[in-house]
């Protein structure tokens, strides 16, 4: 409960489930990861779209929301992928979230965050030095 009212980076606040009622709200459709989709039954303003929500199974990431799903809740979609799944490409990979500013985030050759520093590096880098190029171009 505690939780519920003050952390909003674990799954819905009560404000959420506040709005969630308040609207109207009706559960759309779940993806694999366990978040939840809702919709708007009827839109608050004439001619407006029918506002959309996505209440996230653990952490709060935008990033973990699928690209079908992604799709239906910006109205790229009308219809959520329950009822029209998008067709896989044999080409695509799974879906994984941001890993940025987790022990999994990718760190590049040289950086201080990879395991084994920056000394990994082959040194095949030669700093530019001013006083080499000053005469190479008379």
């Amino acid at each position: 409960m505690f939780a519920q009212l003050f952390t909003w980076w674990n799954s819905k606040t009560m404000g959420t489930s506040f709005t969630l009622w308040r609207r109207g709200a009706r559960l759309v459709g779940e993806d694999e990861q366990g978040n939840r989709y809702f919709e708007e039954k009827e839109s608050a303003r004439a001619g407006a779209v029918r506002r959309r929500w996505v209440v996230y199974h653990g952490v709060v990431e935008g990033s973990r929301v699928p690209a079908d799903w992604h799709g239906w809740m910006h109205h790229t979609f009308d219809e959520p992928p329950t009822v029209a799944p998008l067709t896989r490409r044999a080409w695509e990979n799974d879906h994984l979230p941001n890993m940025t500013g987790t022990p999994l985030a990718y760190h590049p050759p040289g950086s201080l965050s990879r395991e084994g520093g920056p000394n990994d590096v082959a040194d095949d880098y030669e700093a530019w030095a001013p006083e080499s190029a000053a005469g190479a171009g008379d």
